[in-house]
């Protein structure tokens, strides 16, 4: 049983070391706004590289492949039952549309 309770005692205070690594307080010293700022503006040119070569293009794929499902099942409702429903293909098209266009005038926009 001695050996249960140091087991425990242990590990409660292994515990509360790594909690109190991890909540550390940063203390600020000068201007923070000055120093996001300025984070902000040397990183501005790398968030717009990767934003318009990275994450639009994945979301253009996924809503290409997307919207291509919906017009096979579009397709097949329309040989089953015989009649079309367009909203579903309609939207995942302009929103096609608007995520192809979108790096052309977001950052004016965002007014980064």
């Amino acid at each position: 049983m001695k050996n249960l309770g140091k087991k425990a005692i242990t590990t409660l205070f292994g515990a509360l070391a790594v909690a109190n690594i991890m909540t550390m307080t940063a203390f600020a010293e000068g201007d923070v706004a000055g120093a996001v700022t300025s984070t902000w503006t040397s990183a501005k040119s790398q968030i717009k590289s990767v934003v318009d070569n990275v994450v639009f293009p994945v979301i253009d794929v996924i809503l290409v492949i997307l919207l291509f499902v919906k017009i096979g099942t579009m397709y097949l409702e329309y040989k089953k039952h015989g009649q079309l429903e367009w909203t579903a293909p309609a939207i995942l098209f302009g929103c096609l549309i608007f995520t192809l266009t979108a790096p052309l005038y977001i950052w004016s926009v965002v007014s980064i």
